[in-house]
């Protein structure tokens, strides 16, 4: 795959950052300071921290957070009141661990796919079923208040989906979830391989398929728009 020449890495420059959903480091909460409607990390992760500066985006479980006061191999993060209610971080702790990924920079390769930060939700661990040579991960997704389908219409079989902040494939999907196949090495370097069934999960869905749902309804909105106006 070619390397990214598209973005810089981190938010100081202006621009948004973006990531790959290949995790670079498992590291571990280890402060949690509640504020009115907000809340602030102290995460470490020697790795992620080495080259940080106040201003950079290191994704949090797939949650694209500002860096704030580096130092001795961990940093800190604010978190709003609305990432907290749209996110797994809600329930964060000290000792929680967490996968963490600097924003691309513009030499990177794109090793998983494009991944904004910008988690649509959660979902849960539904069910494991280890392999010899992987283990099929099943994923619950909630449905809409008035029953609908919710965050699994945005999910294709074959496409690509981060969880948690891992870019993964879709081996499977319907409308109350979806499946993914994880190889050794995923459950090895990330999060994924310690979670158990009934675990909470933070879920950012491909925007190309957001995109193409807007597309779609405003079409239809026009063409309904059309036949009135013209009186049929």
């Amino acid at each position: 795959m070619q390397a990214s020449t598209v973005v810089v890495r981190g938010s100081r420059s202006g621009r948004s950052a973006v990531f790959t959903g290949i995790v670079e480091e498992v590291g571990e909460i280890v402060d949690v300071t509640p504020q009115e409607d907000a809340a602030r990390l102290r995460i470490r992760g020697p790795l992620v921290t080495s080259d940080a500066r106040p201003g950079d985006s290191i994704a949090v479980n797939g949650v694209c957070l500002t860096v704030v006061d580096p130092s001795d191999g961990s940093f800190g993060v604010d978190v709003m009141g609305e990432t907290l209610r749209r996110s797994s971080l809600a329930g964060a702790s000290p000792g929680t661990t967490v996968n963490l990924e600097r924003a691309l920079s513009a030499s990177a390769r794109l090793g998983g796919h494009i991944v904004q930060g910008h988690v649509d939700g959660t979902a849960t661990l539904a069910g494991l079923e280890p392999s010899e040579h992987w283990t099929a991960v099943r994923f619950s997704t909630p449905r809409e208040p008035d029953g609908g389908v919710g965050l699994a219409r945005y999910i294709v079989e074959k496409g690509s989906i981060a969880v948690d902040g891992v870019s993964l494939t879709v081996t499977g999907v319907d409308d109350d979830g979806f499946s993914v196949g994880l190889i050794p090495t995923t459950l090895a370097e990330t999060t994924l391989g310690s979670r158990q069934v009934g675990a909470t999960v933070n879920l950012e869905v491909d925007v190309l398929a957001k995109y193409v749902e807007r597309l779609l309804s405003a079409n239809a909105a026009g063409a309904g728009a059309g036949m009135e106006g013209s009186g049929a």
